[in-house]
């Protein structure tokens, strides 16, 4: 037996692009394993251990009857709840159902819809159990997550950007978009972590690591719809990656003329 804490990491509606941001840490990964013990972690290992764990790590959002009971239990075998990647902290792009009828997807896609056990909404995990933290990012960005893990088995906080995604076009070298092209973009209201790839190529930020603390998406509406290329183009970049989050949802409710109350 080890002393070390044991960790287990899930799976719920999702891609599994955020559980190989962790594989992907390959040299990182070895060492994080001589300190922390993957007890659980069917992505890289068959080896079962039992709980509890002193850290569940979450991937994907809730869209099934089964998931909505499955996160209870691992609530309860988990110390520490950690979710990763957009999906499990804002729905993902699956959240897209939310602004329509899955009903009408379903029997368009496919061709015995009544076998299907899935839910209305695509809902992120702190919607059923309580999260102790989030790592946004579609996926994620994998040295964040070292540094999360790092800073719980050191007992301390972890250093994590608390600026926008601008900061890191600067940094990068990259022309704004919306100001030499017109293209518009969440940069200004998205946390940073994906190293501005997109405006590096000539594209507007899509929201995918999340929106700013403190950002104020509603002041940003008229922006957005100062440079949309057709119409409802602000709306459709607002809901297209994290549309589940709040502040998000709020600034294309406004656009939209539907009022919805502050989260």
């Amino acid at each position: 037996m080890t002393d070390k804490p044991k960790v287990a990491v899930y799976k719920f509606s999702s891609c599994d692009g955020c559980q190989l941001q962790l594989l992907n840490l390959e040299d990182e990964l070895i060492e994080l394993a001589g300190v922390v013990e993957f007890a659980f972690f069917l992505e890289a290992r068959r080896l079962i251990q039992p709980g509890p764990y002193a850290v569940g790590i979450v991937e994907g959002s809730v869209t099934t009857p089964e998931e909505a009971e499955r996160i209870q239990h691992i609530r309860g075998d988990c110390k520490f709840l950690l979710t990763i990647g957009t999906c499990a902290t804002a729905g993902g792009v699956q959240a897209l159902r939310n602004f329509a009828d899955v009903q009408q997807y379903a029997q368009a896609v496919y061709p015995h819809p009544e076998y299907l056990r899935t839910l209305a909404t695509s809902t992120p995990i702190s919607a059923h159990v309580k999260v102790d933290m989030e790592l946004w990012g579609c996926p994620i960005n994998k040295y964040q997550l070292l540094e999360v893990i790092s800073a719980l088995v050191q007992q301390r906080k972890p250093a994590l950007p608390q600026y926008a995604v601008c900061l890191e076009c600067k940094r990068r070298g990259a022309t704004c978009v919306t100001v030499a092209s017109g293209i518009p973009c969440l940069g200004p209201i998205t946390q940073a972590g994906c190293g501005a790839i997109c405006p590096a190529y000539g594209r507007g930020c899509y929201g995918c690591f999340g929106p700013l603390p403190d950002a104020e998406p509603r002041a940003f509406v008229p922006v957005l719809e100062a440079h949309e290329r057709f119409p409802g183009e602000a709306v459709r970049l607002l809901r297209t990656i994290s549309g589940a989050a709040p502040a998000f949802k709020e600034a294309a409710s406004l656009i939209l003329g539907e009022e919805e109350p502050h989260a």
